[in-house]
């Protein structure tokens, strides 16, 4: 299993949240101090380079208008990570290419940054959160299809070689498509989108793309998976190998259960500060009918109001305490769900600070991430033994290549 380290880069100094409507979008920026905001920069970035030193991956992302996460542009801070950086793997999760007039733009931020890295770029596509359609002034009406038709713009401009292209879609229209630089990786960098459903893991699924699950809990990330799963067996004919799914959570470790939970309530911040109003969570169009009526009847929220640490670790999207139990919290959910090859680590947020960030990273490197390695060794190990007891039909219908690297 890979490790990456995630931070939203938050500008956690704000007034109380009583005093102001929504902490995305409208929150006006008076609030914001740049002399404070340089200093956060510069930690971010030392945190993500000591997540190297200690053998994680790295993970970036972007949103607008909004102090949870100050990094409108994720490829920028990527681009520096891509210089400064020497082994990690850089995943940006990601551009949100529904929101965006110019794919082509973001094929070459992508290409360029993979070759500064050498070839150490893994790339997310993403449709956004619905409150930032008004604040990238788009329409969220059919943003999956304007994701999908942007995601086949980029894909046709990092594999064509032979000179420019026109393309005509419903949403975009280009001339003259010639990108320099194209990418370092053949043919292209990883992908990877983020999924919250079942049916939105179909097309993702149907890519062999990396499909990333957000906060899901026990509530949703088995039906998440299972619904990847299956669109992967029809569309492949083989059985999705772990490294294909993901699971983001917030994580903090430390050497006693009370510093752990002590670190994880400043972790919290990050769901307590997500003050959004009701219409900037479901503007028109971006959900489908009977979610955005349950949306108006206050049946159903995307930001958790108030949360408590014992109910997010109860629910599987927090992960706190010593490295012995942290690793058993992160099992009963991998072993719950199916399996997966990636942790997204949200291992700062909020107030936070460099040292306690630093602690519980090193810990979680040198105690957990061994024994999680461990665990996806045992799954591979157990599924081929179920694959080699099954009847010959079954085991072409799920034994891909997966399968045949561990058969010899």
């Amino acid at each position: 299993m890979k490790t990456w380290f995630f931070t939203e880069d938050a500008y956690p100094y704000l007034p109380d949240p009583a005093e102001y409507e929504s902490i995305r979008v409208n929150l006006p920026n008076r609030n914001y101090d740049p002399v404070k905001g340089a200093d956060l920069y510069h930690m971010y970035l030392d945190m993500w380079l000591a997540a190297e030193e200690h053998g994680l991956e790295i993970m970036v992302n972007e949103h607008h208008q909004t102090a949870t996460c100050v990094v409108p542009a994720a490829p920028l801070l990527l681009a520096i990570l891509a210089r400064q950086s020497k082994t990690a793997r850089l995943l940006i999760l990601g551009n949100p290419i529904a929101n965006r007039n110019q794919p082509v733009r973001v094929a070459e931020e992508m290409a360029m940054i993979d070759v500064i890295s050498r070839g150490r770029l893994e790339c997310g596509f993403v449709r956004s959160v619905p409150w930032e359609a008004s604040a990238a002034n788009i329409t969220a009406f059919r943003g999956a299809h304007r994701l999908w038709e942007a995601h086949d713009l980029i894909l046709k401009a990092w594999t064509t070689h032979d000179g420019p292209f026109n393309f005509e879609g419903r949403w975009y229209h280009h001339r003259q498509v010639n990108i320099w630089p194209r990418p370092f990786q053949e043919p292209h960098p990883p992908i990877w989108v983020t999924i919250g459903s079942a049916n939105s893991a179909v097309p993702v699924a149907e890519r062999d793309y990396i499909g990333a699950v957000f906060l899901a809990g026990y509530m949703n990330v088995r039906k998440i998976f299972d619904g990847y799963r299956a669109a992967y067996l029809k569309r492949h004919g083989r059985a999705a190998h772990p490294d294909r799914l993901a699971y983001a959570a917030l994580v903090y470790v430390a050497e006693t259960e009370a510093k752990a939970r002590e670190g994880a309530e400043k972790n919290l911040w990050y769901m307590r500060s997500n003050k959004v109003t009701p219409h900037h969570s479901n503007p028109p169009g971006y959900h489908a009918p009977d979610v955005a009526v349950n949306f108006m009847k206050g049946a159903d929220s995307i930001v958790p109001q108030d949360p408590s640490l014992a109910d997010q670790m109860a629910r599987g999207n927090v992960f706190a305490g010593t490295p012995d139990q942290v690793y058993e919290q992160i099992k009963t959910l991998y072993e719950y769900s199916g399996g997966f090859g990636h942790l997204i680590m949200m291992g700062q947020a909020g107030f936070l600070t460099m040292a306690e960030t630093l602690s519980s990273m090193k810990l979680y490197a040198k105690e957990v991430v061994p024994r999680l390695k461990e665990l996806v060794a045992r799954h591979d190990h157990d599924r081929m033994a179920e694959l080699r007891a099954a009847t010959p039909d079954r085991q072409l219908t799920q034994l891909g290549s997966f399968g045949l690297e561990f058969a010899r």
